[in-house]
């Protein structure tokens, strides 16, 4: 057996991972299932794609062992493989705005230009939180919340926060979390919170960097 009968199935086969997450489009679901299981017609609704494309794109991430699927009834559910594929996937995003010049540009003007205060870091906010001196809230749909949250967090939706607000007591601060650090959806919720006199911030990193910690992880209501 020579070098080269070792080294180009085994490279073959790294390749396909990188195949598979050549698209933006399968990068997001993954991002997406980061949250929890989502059927074909959630995924597609949530990035904005037709059912047939995101049926396409979910079969090249499962080909290359990234997510798996059962079925329930007429649905199928879709899953991340395993906690590896949100290291994976965290360790892109951060690769990406490393080097890439691009990415810093994009993640400043839609969420560092539009939140000047240091986001809070999960460590923090556990700390915080046994302390009992700050309010919880998940502004993520309510069908993610209920697919896992952090303990102690209330669910409000980004876009119920306005009229939610009297929920939230104005003595202590609000942190909010959503999919992870590039989710603009606490981004908006904590302008939304300021404009009202409350004080808040964002958690840096979403749910699932908090599961990867092992902090602890509620499913349902």
């Amino acid at each position: 057996m020579t070098h080269r009968d070792l080294k180009d199935p085994l490279y073959a086969q790294f390749a396909r991972i990188g195949t598979a997450v050549a698209s933006p489009r399968r990068i997001e679901l993954l991002d997406l299932l980061g949250q929890g299981e989502k059927t074909v017609e959630m995924l597609a609704r949530e990035s904005s794609t037709p059912v047939k494309n995101t049926s396409a794109h979910l079969r090249v991430l499962r080909q290359a062992r990234l997510v798996d699927s059962r079925r329930e009834g007429t649905y199928i559910y879709y899953r991340l493989a395993s906690d590896g594929v949100t290291r994976f996937l965290r360790e892109l995003q951060a690769l990406a705005r490393n080097r890439l010049a691009e990415v810093e540009q994009v993640a400043t003007l839609y969420i560092d230009d539009r939140d000047e205060m240091e986001p809070v870091s999960l460590d923090e906010l556990r700390r915080r939180m046994r302390k009992g001196d700050v309010s919880v809230i998940d502004v993520r749909p309510e069908q993610e919340f209920r697919s896992g949250h952090i303990a102690g967090a209330v669910s409000i939706p980004v876009a119920q926060l306005k009229r939610r607000l009297a929920e939230l007591p104005r003595k202590r601060e609000v942190v909010a979390y959503c999919r992870g650090p590039y989710c603009v959806y606490s981004v908006e919720a904590v302008g939304i919170l300021r404009k009202h006199g409350y004080r808040a911030r964002r958690a840096g990193e979403g749910l699932p960097e908090w599961r990867a910690k092992g902090l602890p992880v509620v499913v349902g209501e």
